[in-house]
């Protein structure tokens, strides 16, 4: 396994990905209602991408999948098909946004309440952003990815949540998924040593019960076995020469507005 250091000029290409990426989620935002059907969102999604930003819907017919944005809802865990179902108050959905602009991707998610969550919805959709900074504000030359993993796992496991091993962050640049593999458990001083110019995702998946998952028969939705909870939150990050810089920062995180 091996890391794309990236040059000046592709981190700055990388910079406006992210920020497109970001800026899809902020537009997004007061759309995600009681009411609204998944499908909708994509639609929206698709023409802002296209229309406004002149770019690419990265998810679409990447391996046949066949929407522009991906939307998992309550019990699902990821890689969810937008469709006909109207979201409902109560539900929780994450919205997972990647956007092609030059030939460069910017990967990013969020989660959204529908309505008044329950005090478990809320509690888990919390400590996974949590999970997702922990990791973040670790990244520095020199760090191994384990210690990372580490990190986000014993945040989830001591809130008594459970942090998925099907899936995990990535590499990310010209290809959406390339080296390293970032994954959201793990022992302090294993795997690789982050270097300057890096890019990848972070992006924990934790679930109220346990960490096993399924996937669903389209293919692509996966769930968890138990239908308990899930929730994920998701940057595209920048390993800079002394720390880290998140490329796909919202407007509402930038202003301190984000409400958890």
């Amino acid at each position: 396994m091996s890391a794309t250091i990236k040059s000046p000029d592709e981190i700055q290409k990388m910079r406006v990905a992210g920020r497109l990426a970001a800026d899809v989620l902020d537009m997004i935002t007061p759309h995600v209602q009681a009411g609204i059907t998944t499908e909708e969102l994509d639609r929206l999604c698709h023409d802002y991408i296209v229309n406004e930003q002149r770019a690419i819907p990265a998810p679409l017919n990447y391996r046949g999948f066949p929407k522009s944005i991906c939307t998992t809802l309550n019990h699902q865990v990821c890689h969810g098909i937008p469709g006909d179902r109207k979201l409902k108050k109560g539900d929780i959905l994450n919205v997972d946004v990647t956007v092609i602009k030059d030939e460069y991707h910017g990967d990013t998610s969020k989660m959204f309440y529908i309505g008044e969550p329950s005090i478990l919805a809320r509690r888990l959709t919390r400590v996974c952003r949590e999970c997702m900074m922990i990791g973040i504000e670790m990244v520095r030359p020199g760090i191994r990815l384990g210690d990372i993993g580490h990190a986000i796992q014993k945040h989830a496991e001591s809130n008594r949540f459970s942090v998925v091993r099907d899936y995990c962050g990535h590499g990310i640049g010209r290809v959406f998924h390339e080296d390293p593999q970032v994954k959201h458990y793990g022992k302090p001083g294993e795997g690789m040593v982050l270097q300057e110019g890096m890019t990848f995702t972070i992006e924990p998946m934790v679930n109220a019960g346990k960490h096993t998952v399924k996937t669903l028969p389209d293919q692509w939705t996966v769930v968890t076995r138990d239908r308990s909870l899930s929730a994920q939150w998701e940057h595209t990050v920048l390993v800079t020469s002394d720390g880290v810089e998140i490329l796909t920062l919202r407007d509402e995180e930038r202003d301190g507005s984000l409400a958890i």
